[in-house]
């Protein structure tokens, strides 16, 4: 943010035809019902690094928002399927979002992880050599590569669906919103439409900064450590298992850069950081309509709302 905007951070996550905001003391979710209206559910939230001011530190706060953005998402998530058809609300317990979570992680270690991994190995006899291994640089040079493309073909892929394209309509109707509110401006829908579609801290940015800081990451960690270069498909799959425990630290350096670039997003560097992220922000967000506005507006003035009256009681304490 820019000397003079507002300094509480709020962050968001389209949901199926709404928006859920969330800000260090309160969380609110906008749905627009089929028949028109938007029901709105709000409640207090305390941040695990509220709880525990350790995890509030550099490099320790990043894997815990993560992990707490996750679990409010899938939450979210359920909340608004539930509502857009309006079915009776009921909870999503631990043991559905460990096994959705699960899922999610099988699939994300496959086809982002293993299958790239594999593959830039094989690219090694397309020179007519011998495979790459991770001592190589250009093992990883090749792997980011693939990893990016299968990215962007599995993000434009699922745009395709009228669905999905409709949350990325709210997608950017939760940017425009922040954007509003971090320019200092009135919360109307003729504000918000004025302001862009991307944001420097949006899931899409991070996604990319973690794909690039990997990169650098594994191609100085492999050479170092000899025994985890060599080649074959058991190897390959330990390699693997390395990078997965490698993206603890790798996520909380990228959370880092984020945050460093969503205070000074016109700095030369962040530019270059953050380029690919909002670049790619082009195919997961869509210009909303009005009523996608007044939903994503209503969340976030929800969450305001609750910070001024936790703000009140803390003041007459």
């Amino acid at each position: 943010m820019k000397p003079g905007e507002p300094s509480l951070p709020v962050g968001g996550q389209a949901v199926l035809e709404g928006v859920m905001m969330r800000s260090p003391q309160a969380l609110a979710v906008a749905v627009r019902l089929p028949n028109g209206e938007v029901l709105l559910k709000d409640e207090p939230y305390t941040s695990l690094t509220a709880r525990y001011p350790l995890l509030k530190r550099p490099f320790f706060r990043g894997p815990v928002i993560l992990i707490e953005s996750l679990v409010t998402g899938i939450r979210a998530l359920s909340f608004s399927a539930q509502a857009a058809l309006e079915e009776e609300e009921t909870n999503l317990g631990w043991g559905s979002i460990a096994l959705t979570m699960g899922g999610a992680f099988l699939l994300a270690f496959l086809l982002f992880g293993f299958l790239p991994h594999y593959l830039s190995g094989l690219a090694g006899y397309l020179t007519g050599g011998r495979p790459l291994t991770p001592k190589h640089f250009l093992f990883h040079a090749i792997d980011g590569v693939i990893k990016a493309c299968f990215l962007l073909l599995y993000i434009w892929g699922i745009s395709r669906f009228r669905e999905i394209h409709r949350v990325f309509e709210y997608h950017g109707a939760e940017h425009k919103s922040i954007c509003t509110y971090e320019a200092g401006e009135p919360l109307t829908v003729e504000n918000a439409k004025k302001h862009c579609t991307c944001h420097p801290r949006c899931g899409t940015s991070f996604l990319l900064v973690v794909l690039l800081v990997s990169l650098l990451v594994f191609a100085i960690f492999f050479p170092l450590v000899p025994p985890l270069t060599k080649p074959g498909f058991v190897n390959s799959l330990i390699q693997v298992l390395v990078k997965v425990a490698l993206m603890f630290p790798i996520s909380a350096l990228s959370y880092e850069i984020i945050r460093w670039g969503g205070r000074d997003p016109d700095h030369p560097l962040a530019r270059v950081l953050l380029w690919p992220g909002l670049a790619t922000q082009r195919i997961t967000t869509q210009e909303p309509d009005d009523s996608q506005l007044e939903v994503a507006l209503a969340a976030l003035k929800a969450v305001l709302a609750r910070e001024e009256a936790a703000k009140a009681v803390a003041s007459s304490q």
